[in-house]
């Protein structure tokens, strides 16, 4: 158990927050969120001692352990993946270490043997006979193959770095475990199973992502850093954002009485209870449903932008034929005899285990790249616009400001019409005068979601487009294509984002592609198509 009493955090002169008073208990998840920059990460660092409160104090339970996701991704390059998970349990990777020490002596003395004897009792105590089998389970259980597990981690790609790094964390069943963005640059079939893992986790666990769906699933409460107070309620990420924007609504009605607003909100709360009680999150956690009252539920300060595409003119029936595509980068085949039709209001999620296959097959597609085989043509009607997963090269020793910088996309040059669409996506006064060339990650992709709305295309090409944002800006985006009348290729490892916009589903593999009309949910939870498309993946 974690217990924060008192705790505040100033950076120089500024408040991140202050008065912070929560209990985090066992058989619970926690989901910590909040606005970019309202300290999520930082809340996370003081849990872990990491960096210092200004004021107040975290105690945790003696004796628990506590496991961190690491971020630095070239830390363990030295040793192998096997070790390296291992070492998400210090204690027990130290033991391991004198007792190899201790054996190797050509001088055993009999003060070794003693030790020797005290560490394979504690070695048993930690069940250190199985550390290698359940370490192997767990990256197994990630998509990390047997035939990786003796390599070093500096021979692997970046995203399995992240599943050792994962699976490092959750070694060893640790009493508290802290999570930050454990999905990222996961693929579904591992996020589905980081999922179910904690789903039936009994201990402490404390994540900060922007994957709502996985909120969703795996949280019994949300801790949200809002007005620099950090208010923990009970229920998922669909209960806070439901509630807070019920609660906006009602408050703003200044028609309705109190004793109104308060049935309104005691009628969400019972229809939310009860749905969430027949979850398997509700038999899997201690739950508190039944303990959410209408003084749990707080208005959000959170703005939201506006997304919204519209088409300058309707597209005809024929919009892409694909004929035998395949490409080499570097050495390596990442697509071989591609082949399909894109039919007008198709809506198509491109899924694969490789990202590069996706991003290759998207700039062949708008004119980036050309095919080493092959040939695409799109029809006469269609206009397409691309929005590229790195976005730097629109940015990079550009000495524009805002205002400038979108001007350059727009036919229309006035500046009245220019800030609209910059005040859409929360660029407004002074914002507008800022240099493109200094922008955060998440203010450089709703510079580009500005631009593709200017583009009135009918075609949109999307590669990972909620990439760096927060979770309002994400909700607005999934609002818009959700809403957009147009026809959509694109990328995501967002859960809700992709079932709630696709309409197909077509997933690159290195012998083929499975392409149908179908729901996300409806693709995922077919056992003979997820059979199906394992055997396209050589072993």
């Amino acid at each position: 158990m974690i217990t924060v009493n008192g705790l505040g955090l100033r950076f120089g002169g500024q408040k991140l927050f202050e008065d912070v008073n929560l209990k985090f208990t066992p058989g619970n998840c926690y989901g910590v969120i909040g606005a970019n920059g309202a300290g999520k990460s930082t809340f996370l660092k003081i849990l872990s001692g990491e960096i210092e409160s200004t004021e107040g104090n975290v105690s945790i339970t003696p004796g628990e352990r506590m496991a961190v996701l690491k971020q630095n991704h070239f830390e363990f390059d030295e040793f192998n993946v096997l070790d390296t998970v291992i070492m998400g349990h210090k204690r027990l990777y130290e033991i391991m270490q004198e007792k190899d020490a201790i054996y190797l002596k050509e001088a055993f003395t009999d003060e070794d043997g003693i030790r020797a004897a005290d560490l394979e009792q504690e070695f048993a105590e930690l069940d250190g006979w199985d550390a290698e089998t359940n370490a192997e389970k767990l990256l197994v259980g990630l998509g990390i193959a047997k035939d990786l597990h003796s390599k070093n981690m500096g021979e692997l790609l970046g995203s399995e770095k992240v599943k050792v790094l994962l699976a490092q964390s959750l070694f060893g069943n640790p009493d508290i475990l802290l999570l930050d963005e454990p999905t990222n640059h996961l693929d579904f079939r591992a996020i589905n199973w980081v999922e179910e893992f904690l789903l039936n986790y009994e201990k402490t666990v404390i994540v900060v992502s922007h994957d709502r769906h996985f909120l969703n699933k795996v949280c019994t409460h949300m801790v949200d850093i809002d007005y620099s107070k950090i208010k923990m309620v009970v229920g998922n990420y669909d209960f806070w954002y439901q509630s807070s924007q019920l609660m906006l609504k009602l408050m703003n009605d200044k028609n309705k009485k109190n004793e109104e607003k308060i049935k309104e909100l005691q009628a969400f709360i019972a229809r939310f209870s009860s749905n969430a009680s027949k979850a398997k999150q509700a038999t899997s956690r201690k739950k508190l449903l039944d303990k959410i009252t209408v003084e749990d539920i707080q208005p959000s300060s959170r703005k939201y932008p506006f997304v919204g595409f519209t088409p300058d003119r309707e597209a005809g029936k024929d919009i892409l034929q694909v004929e035998g595509i395949s490409k080499t980068i570097k050495g390596i085949k990442v697509l071989d005899n591609i082949s399909f039709t894109v039919n007008k209001g198709d809506k198509i999620v491109f899924l694969g285990k490789e990202e590069i296959a996706r991003t290759t097959l998207f700039k062949i597609l708008t004119g980036e790249l050309e095919p080493d085989q092959g040939s695409y043509k799109w029809g006469v009607t269609t206009s397409v616009s691309y929005f590229p997963k790195d976005n730097e090269a629109y940015f990079k020793h550009m000495d524009l400001n805002l205002i400038d910088w979108l001007r350059q996309f727009s036919e229309e040059k006035s500046e009245i019409y220019i800030r609209g669409f910059l005040g859409k996506m929360l660029f407004s006064g002074e914002e507008a005068l800022k240099k493109a060339s200094v922008l955060s990650g998440g203010e450089k992709v709703r510079c580009m979601l500005s631009r593709l709305m200017l583009s009135g295309a009918n075609v949109l090409v999307l590669d990972e487009p909620t990439n760096h944002l927060d979770l309002e800006s994400i909700q607005s985006v999934n609002n818009g294509l959700t809403a957009y009348k147009g026809t959509l290729l694109f990328a995501s490892h967002d859960h809700s984002f992709i079932e709630t916009i696709a309409n197909r589903v077509i997933e690159i593999t290195p012998t083929g592609i499975f392409d149908r009309v179908m729901d996300f949910d409806e693709f995922l939870e077919s056992e003979e198509i997820q059979e199906m498309i394992e055997k396209m993946y050589p072993v």
